[in-house]
């Protein structure tokens, strides 16, 4: 692992990786394609929960979307490792356009039902669970392990600078025009990407050399490298707290608008928006702060913030009130998110890199299913405005017990 110099300068150029021509390229085209993927992030759960008034249905969609990632995505690294990455987010990105395209024209026809979204969802999350881990492990084919950690912060900056435009022009575009014009926008949004990849040319990377073990031994080979270094361990658990309890918004917040705050379509894409500001100015934060390296203390301290933010978030009925404790909560993810990508990248061979992000794309995104299933039974059992508390306590328990843990294995290693 490439240790980040004390004496560098605390704050650097946070736009440096611009500098790498692949990545330029790249990332201009992932700005204008995540816009329309926010878009969809709002109407998507809009019109499901338009249809069915649900929130428990509503959680259903989002676990469908979510579900391939876990259980295939171990299978998916082992895939990443083997072939090469630039052709597979070809692959991706041109099988999710098309997906979402057809979902626009159901809407447009005006034939659109519950079940066509929940298959779609499926099938999108199927896609994205081989374009995870093969985007995440294609960031240092772009600029190196030098600049890793800033690209990464980039990366979040362009994710979330589209968090606050696209929800709010989702939100408004859906009060004039309804909300099959938001998927339309993000399937065609998806060629900004595959144009991008053309003029890309990846630096070489390490690849296994050798004849190939089976499928099931190259995965068991991963985890068992995740196993043995225990930062990287230590990591993942803490990125499946959040990923289960954290991210749930999509179910959250379309209930929490309509039945607390009594808002609709332009109230939840800028309360969708508020969320994406404050990650943005997380993303800036790490970004400047990229050149002194990953923070333990971030990975350990952060999501306790966030659990206490999400439970706050429960016991207000003011739209403002709202957004801030949503930017704030935008804001320490993103801290969090940051930190922990750049903690395991910099700390896996290239030859792993594949099986090891695929690990963590399973337990950040993968999980999501099961954290919005959650979310979606506390507002149905326990009514709208007690989902945030429900998820917030969760992650406050579960880091009380982490804690716990590791002064367990403390004193046992001081034995």
């Amino acid at each position: 692992m490439k240790a980040f110099s004390a004496t560098q300068n605390s704050f650097n150029n946070p736009f440096m990786p611009l500098r790498h021509r692949n990545f330029r390229y790249y990332w201009l085209g992932m700005c204008v394609s995540l816009i329309g993927n926010w878009m969809q992030s709002v109407a998507q759960p809009w019109l499901a929960y338009s249809l069915t008034n649900s929130a428990l249905l509503l959680g259903l969609v989002g676990a469908m979307q979510y579900m391939p990632a876990l259980f295939l995505s171990l299978f998916a690294g082992v895939a990443v490792d083997r072939w090469p990455t630039k052709r597979l987010i070809y692959l991706t990105q041109a099988a999710s356009g098309l997906i979402v395209i057809s979902l626009a024209l159901l809407v447009y026809s005006g034939q659109v039902r519950y079940w066509h979204i929940l298959v779609l969802a499926g099938l999108l999350g199927l896609v994205n669970t081989l374009d995870m881990p093969a985007r995440q492990a294609f960031v240092i084919q772009l600029v190196g392990k030098d600049d890793l950690m800033n690209a990464i912060a980039l990366n979040s900056v362009a994710f979330n600078t589209a968090r606050v435009i696209g929800p709010a022009i989702a939100g408004m575009l859906m009060a004039y025009y309804g909300v099959a014009i938001c998927f339309l926008i993000n399937g065609i949004s998806f060629a900004a990407v595959l144009v991008s990849l053309f003029f890309v040319v990846p630096l070489p990377i390490q690849i296994a050399t050798g004849a190939r073990e089976r499928v099931w031994e190259e995965i068991k080979a991963g985890l068992n490298y995740v196993h043995s270094h225990r930062s990287i361990l230590e990591t993942i658990v803490l990125v499946a707290i959040m990923g289960i309890f954290a991210l749930n918004n999509n179910v959250l917040l379309p209930v929490f608008n309509q039945e607390v705050l009594h808002q609709g379509e332009r109230s939840l894409g800028f309360l969708f928006s508020f969320s994406g500001a404050g990650s943005l100015l997380g993303a800036l934060t790490i970004a400047s702060l990229s050149r002194t390296g990953p923070r333990r203390g971030v990975l350990n301290l952060v999501p306790v913030l966030i659990g206490v933010l999400l439970v706050m978030n429960s016991f207000t009925t003011s739209f403002w009130m709202t957004g801030l404790y949503l930017a704030a909560t935008g804001f320490f993810f993103n801290l969090f998110s940051s930190t922990a990508n750049t903690s395991v990248q910099i700390s896996i061979p290239d030859h792993m890199r594949g099986r090891v992000m695929s690990l963590y794309t399973l337990v950040f995104v993968g999980t999501t299913p099961l954290g919005n299933l959650y979310a979606g039974w506390s507002d149905e059992f326990w009514g709208p405005q007690w989902g945030f508390a429900a998820c917030g306590s969760m992650v406050l328990v579960l880091m009380g017990l982490f804690y716990l843990l590791q002064a367990i294995e403390r004193r046992r290693g001081q034995r």
